[in-house]
């Protein structure tokens, strides 16, 4: 049966971009996942720095997503290396739930609304 997670107070909350489990990529710390991701959408720009601040992950993935902002010309070659580098680090780092990934063995994992 497939592993499914959606909210990070569920039992494998720790997958979501959102949780809090941060890391340190390109010399900068990152509170989640998703504040890299969404950040390097604009890397080189003063909204990389405002997004990697930002206290909330709901307000990074509204920030980031803001249609007004210059968004990289490359982003939709690179979107999938950007968020493999930042999923790598974040359980490469946080020896805690690299070992709830290692728990999963062979399932499957899957973002998803519908918990089991």
């Amino acid at each position: 049966m497939a592993i499914k997670f959606y909210k990070v107070n569920e039992e494998y909350g720790c997958f979501s971009t959102f949780s809090k489990h941060g890391s340190t990529l390109d010399g900068k710390y990152w509170m989640t996942s998703e504040h890299y991701f969404q950040a390097k959408k604009f890397e080189g720009t003063e909204y990389e720095e405002i997004i990697r601040l930002l206290n909330n992950p709901m307000d990074v993935a509204i920030k980031g997503r803001d249609k007004s902002l210059p968004l990289r010309k490359d982003w939709e070659d690179i979107k999938d290396d950007i968020m493999k580098k930042a999923v790598l680090e974040k359980f490469s780092q946080n020896t805690s739930i690299r070992n709830i990934l290692i728990s999963t063995k062979d399932e499957v994992i899957v973002v998803g609304l519908e918990i089991r």
